[in-house]
Order: structure tokens, then C-alpha cells, then sequence
């Protein structure tokens, strides 16, 4: 792979840069919003598209197994999530959305207004030809499936899918 360090591309990824840490404090400040922590708010919507297994959330946010027992036990006492035994193997412990756990996803996610906003001003063309680029930016089937980032959440894909979510709460 050829690095490239000409002026456009320094630009492009310091404009990434610049979207990836305005989304990260607006999502935090929405998660606070609903008395929940960033790593809270993002298990929450990776449960939003169906029950997971716990080994997988993990992989998901690359932290150990043992930080999202204590997110889901978090979850759990609030009422938004619970555990289930896996139908198609009872070895396998999924977490899972309640129903006010789909309703607060869904509130946060309409709640973040940075991402929505700024794509409202490109037309349906451009968001899709930006969102192609992204996706095969990201090493995903530009036909829509999905890549190594894991799973299509509510919020997009799982935020933080790179990044170390270590202690968190």
C-alpha cells in the first residue's frame, strides 16, 4: 500500500478527523442526556437491531468480554436490556433490547443532530455516493452488506467499532 502524504489527502483525513470527534462529544452529551455512558448508549444500539451474543458485542467494541457483562448489568437494572438464553444453543447467553431499551435507542438516535443535519443540505444522490465511498473506504461491500465493522445499528455502525473501550462503565 503506497502512503500518501500530498496535501489533498492530508486535508481529507484531517476533515475526518475533525467529524469523527464532533460526533463522538455530540453522542456522548446525547447518552448523558438519557443518564447513560458512551459505552452504555452504544451497546444499547447495537441491541436495537436484535439480540446478541455478549462474545460478539465485545468483538463489536474491541473490549474484553467481562466490561460488557458490567455495561449489560448496567442496562439490566435500568429496565433496557436483559439476558436470554440462546434457542439455538442454551450455552450461549444473548443480550437484548426491552421494549423501553428500543425506545430509548431510538430517542438518542433522533436525538443526534450533527450527523443528520449537515447530510440534509447534499442531495439524495451525493449521500449516497458519500456513504458508497465510506463503506468502501471501510473495506464493505459498496452494495450494501456489511464489512469487518460489525453489524448496521440504529446510530450507523457501531460506534467506536476501532477503538478500545476499556473500564467502561
Amino acid at each position: 500500500m503506497t502512503r500518501r502524504t500530498d496535501p489533498l489527502t492530508v486535508e481529507v483525513v484531517d476533515l475526518i478527523g475533525t467529524v469523527v470527534a464532533r460526533y463522538h462529544q455530540e453522542y456522548e452529551s446525547a447518552a448523558a442526556r438519557y443518564k447513560l455512558t458512551g459505552a452504555q448508549a452504544k451497546v444499547l444500539a447495537l441491541l436495537n437491531s436484535g439480540p446478541l451474543p455478549m462474545r460478539q458485542i465485545a468483538r463489536w467494541l474491541r473490549c474484553e468480554p467481562s466490561n460488557v457483562t458490567g455495561i449489560v448489568d448496567r442496562l439490566e437494572a435500568r429496565g433496557l436490556a436483559e439476558r436470554r438464553t440462546d434457542p439455538a444453543d442454551r450455552r450461549i447467553k444473548l443480550a437484548a433490547a426491552t421494549e423501553e431499551g428500543h425506545a430509548t435507542a431510538e430517542r438518542l438516535r433522533d436525538s443526534l443532530d450533527f450527523a443528520r443535519e449537515p447530510l440534509s443540505g447534499l442531495s439524495d444522490r451525493e449521500r449516497a455516493v458519500l456513504r458508497d465511498l465510506l463503506r468502501r473506504m471501510l473495506g464493505e461491500d459498496p452494495a450494501g452488506g456489511t464489512g469487518p465493522t460489525g453489524p448496521d445499528v440504529g446510530l450507523g455502525h457501531a460506534p467506536d467499532a476501532g477503538r478500545e473501550v476499556t473500564g467502561a462503565k
